[in-house]
């Protein structure tokens, strides 16, 4: 899928990194999590010259999950990496996101996006798989000098000192460096020994997933655009990916799921969906009767950031869903991630002051706007399930002011 991309990069290596370390320049970067915020603060740092040393618990590279949103915020960012061409190659580009009502199927607000998102930001709005785009950014970094990935490597502790942090595996091994970036997903062994604050809590929501081939679905059901069914308790969102070729579809109600929550990846029962949104409009329900495989997720989430103190300590830096776990009711999960890499990378690449200043820099120029997207997505799922006069109302408003309620300037626009 990335063979051209790959190969030109190749042609070009050497210029796509211009490794030069300026007197001030921080080295050593030891990276735990090989995820999509782990493999963004790899290729972001190594492109300002530093060398991550990236250390995954996993057997191997791969990433669950089915499709991601990117908003123009995040897009921006990597083309700004070189990574045009391969996410061009893998992604889907939707004109419009509508907003439907899941009980009655009646249109209630529509965003445009594609050239008017592109006018309006300067960058386009991408629906993505998610293996594609973890894909793409553990190509990139393979590409680049001075990145070390290993994989089997569980961090076990960490230590902090004057002269750096060295950092103990699970495995035994030791490794040491100039800091330490945690991107160890939502239950972050760093964050515990940095913060030792729990583990996020269930939201009592519940999502099932699924991808299908458009061309296995009837016509009428195919769609190239993002489409959000709003109902009491209960939304659905689809959007292409892979190009088009795939429907991604999430369906989130109500409910507590089995097992551990730290795995995402449970069986689900279709029929069980198919019951829960049986009140749902034909249209709704043709999509769901159409799809027989899903799987299950429990979301889970912590208290919006509090301060730039639970983003970095010191010499060590937590990044993505290690800091901030968000519920995907704004789509910016993994974007804020990639937003987070290139503010480190920004701030470790200053050829001044020590890294336990730069990293507080890093944090303080991040933990409001991340706390923010928190806030604004928690906000969000109370209004996609709002029931009686409360959901009455938010079709009315949407209805009436449409894009300008849909529209998220501040958030699109970038940092």
């Amino acid at each position: 899928m990335y063979g051209a991309y790959i190969r030109s990069l190749e042609d070009r290596a050497l210029g796509l990194v211009q490794f030069v370390a300026t007197a001030g320049m921080v080295k050593k970067i030891v990276i735990a999590g090989g995820g999509i915020g782990g493999f963004a603060a790899a290729l972001a740092c190594a492109r300002e010259g530093a060398e991550p040393e990236l250390f995954e618990r996993a057997p191997e590279f791969t990433e669950v999950g089915a499709g991601v949103q990117l908003g123009p915020n995040v897009v921006k960012i990597l083309y700004g990496w070189g990574l045009k061409a391969a996410l061009d190659s893998v992604a889907a580009f939707p004109e419009r996101l509508q907003v439907r009502s899941a009980p009655s199927g009646a249109e209630l607000g529509v965003l445009r996006l594609g050239d008017v998102a592109l006018a309006r930001y300067g960058a386009p709005y991408v629906t993505i798989h998610r293996a594609d785009l973890h894909g793409l950014l553990l190509a990139a970094v393979k590409l680049l000098p001075g990145v070390s990935l290993n994989l089997s490597q569980a961090v076990r502790q960490f230590e902090d000192h004057a002269q750096g942090v060295t950092v103990t595996m699970a495995s035994g091994r030791t490794v040491a460096g100039d800091l330490l970036v945690g991107a160890d997903g939502g239950w972050s062994s760093v964050r515990q020994q940095l913060l030792n604050d729990g583990v996020p809590q269930p939201t009592g929501h519940l999502a099932y997933r699924a991808m299908v081939r458009q061309s296995d679905l009837p016509a009428h059901l195919r769609s190239q655009q993002v489409t959000a069914w709003l109902g009491p308790k209960l939304h659905v969102v689809q959007y292409p990916v892979r190009g088009g070729e795939w429907l991604n579809v999430v369906a989130i109600v109500h409910g507590r799921i089995e097992g551990a929550l730290e795995d995402w990846d449970h069986s689900a029962n279709a029929g069980e969906l198919r019951a829960l949104l049986a009140n749902t409009c034909a249209p709704l329900l043709d999509l769901v009767h159409a799809i027989d495989a899903w799987r299950l997720w429990g979301l889970s989430i912590r208290n919006p950031l509090r301060g730039a103190f639970e983003m970095a300590q010191g010499r060590v830096a937590l990044l993505g869903d290690a800091a901030h776990p968000m519920v995907p009711y704004l789509a910016q999960g993994a974007g804020m991630a990639i937003e987070d890499a290139q503010a480190l990378a920004q701030m470790l690449a200053l050829d001044s002051g020590d890294v336990p200043t730069r990293l507080a820099q890093y944090a303080q120029a991040r933990w409001a706007r991340n706390a923010r997207v928190q806030a604004r997505a928690i906000r969000n799922g109370r209004v996609f399930h709002a029931t009686g006069l409360v959901r009455v109302g938010r079709d009315a408003a949407m209805k009436l002011l449409g894009e300008r309620l849909l529209d998220v300037p501040w958030l699109y626009g970038g940092a």
